[in-house]
């Protein structure tokens, strides 16, 4: 009786996110609207039936099938956009030689932003005195940690060269259908070796590469208009993962930690004023840049995927920071799979400066330092070949380190608070390299920047 209350409470929500749809109220607007009102409803619903109530465990099943649905949408149309907007994009720039700037300054952005992320996490970890002394490790936190222990066998046996090997595509349909952790790097290399020899075939043979080059540009305008009938229905699915977050969390886990909770989130905040600091040294506004970068961050905050936000990533630098398709493309995907800023920078430096003074290491030797921040740096290129995000970075370093991996189970309760953050910083990266690379290259379309557009305003016109 209660659940079909709150989903009749639920769908009501929705009929005003339908409403202001149809009030062509821009997708901004929208997609802060449904945040607020995910806010609202789930701590409505954790005030009403209290925390870990079966009335909510049962309202949230129904709610996570617009949630899981809407990002379930978004990986399906993920392996067609880099596909075709990496084709479309080489053929249209008629330049094979650039995409190797592209990709190795994009690369060496994350890495460099994932490095000063590490040393961030260092300074914050100090200033706010964590430890992983005296934190309470119940049934959960042990189950974590035996799992991690086992783990750690599968990633000591994989090299950092096996990982290298892991990006290319031996079987690009398998990678298309996405069957490996590192299939979005493969399918961004195999779109890339189609392009050059789509480029080969319009040089030498003209009449079949007119054919060829007609073909990739149906075929964008297609998965475009997917792309953009998708995310037109962002506000719903950010109002579900909203819900399902406030709703379903334990707040008194929270409490707990929350030492750490806002120690990572000062830290992810420094991490972000650096990457507006970044974009304004290529001459772009750092305000407007945040404007318009808001709603992708937003929904990467609920959404907790990296890998899912990439069609709006990309969609928005190329519509709205004027990035270009091949830059956007690459610099999305690569964000997605190596150096993330916030899972594989800020959190296992953290976690590592928590547990050194358990083993007798001083957090702040310069040694250590160095040798955190270069292992940290080393391995945030592999995280894809593992899988597992911000648990398996930290995993790999520990290990790296001689550390106890099993601590790092001690902070499962307030994960999913943490990788809200994490994951939009993560993207901003993503997006931040894209920004700085289109600038440096030259491949930059100012005039897409300094529009006010919003993207949905620009759907409703196609």
């Amino acid at each position: 009786m209660f659940q079909i209350l709150n989903l009749a409470v639920f769908a009501i929500i929705i009929a005003l996110l339908v409403k202001q749809q149809k009030s062509e109220q821009t997708l901004s607007k929208r997609v802060f609207t449904a945040l607020g009102l995910g806010v609202l409803f789930g701590g409505a619903l954790q005030l009403i039936y209290g925390g870990g109530s079966d009335v909510i465990a049962g309202t949230l099943d129904y709610v996570n099938i617009v949630g899981a649905g809407y990002v379930s949408l978004l990986k399906m149309i993920i392996m067609p956009l880099i596909t075709v907007s990496i084709i479309g994009a080489i053929i249209k720039v008629k330049d094979s030689g650039s995409l190797g700037k592209i990709s190795g300054l994009s690369i060496g952005i994350l890495l460099a932003t994932t490095a000063a992320s590490a040393l961030i996490g260092i300074l914050i970890s100090s200033m706010f005195g964590l430890s992983a002394e005296g934190i309470v490790q119940g049934a959960r936190e042990i189950a974590r940690g035996e799992m991690l222990e086992t783990r750690l066998t599968s990633v000591e046996a994989m090299s950092f060269a096996d990982m290298i090997i892991s990006f290319f595509p031996a079987n690009p349909f398998a990678d298309l259908a996405g069957s490996r952790p590192t299939s979005t790097i493969a399918v961004v290399i195999f779109s890339a070796f189609v392009g050059v020899a789509g480029l080969t075939v319009i040089r030498t043979q003209p009449e079949l590469g007119a054919s060829f080059e007609r073909f990739i540009n149906v075929a964008q305008e297609v998965v475009r208009t997917l792309v953009r009938m998708v995310l037109s229905l962002t506000p719903y699915g950010v109002l579900a993962l909203m819900t399902k977050v406030v709703a379903g969390s334990n707040y008194d886990d929270i409490l707990s930690l929350i030492n750490f909770v806002i120690a990572s989130y000062v830290g992810l905040g420094l991490i972000l004023v650096m990457h507006l600091v970044l974009v304004t040294f290529v001459g772009v506004n750092p305000i407007r840049y945040l404007k318009k970068i808001l709603p992708v961050l937003t929904f990467a905050f609920t959404s907790r995927s990296s890998a899912g936000t990439i069609p709006l990533n990309v969609e928005t630098q190329v519509k709205k920071l004027g990035n270009g398709d091949a830059v956007s493309n690459f610099s999305a995907s690569f964000g997605a799979t190596m150096g993330q800023n916030g899972c594989a920078g800020l959190y296992p430096a953290m976690l590592a400066v928590m547990i050194a003074p358990t083993v007798g290491i001083n957090p702040l030797d310069p040694g250590f330092m160095l040798t955190l921040i270069a292992i940290v740096t080393i391995s945030s290129f592999g995280i894809a070949g593992v899988g597992g995000g911000a648990t398996f970075a930290a995993l790999i370093v520990l290990s790296a380190l001689d550390m106890p991996v099993a601590l790092a189970g001690l902070l499962i309760s307030i994960e999913p608070l943490i990788d809200m953050g994490r994951t939009a910083v993560n993207v901003s990266g993503a997006m931040t390299a894209g920004t700085i690379t289109s600038r440096v290259l030259g491949q930059a379309d100012d005039s897409l920047f300094e529009a006010e557009d919003d993207i949905e305003e620009q759907t409703a016109k196609a």
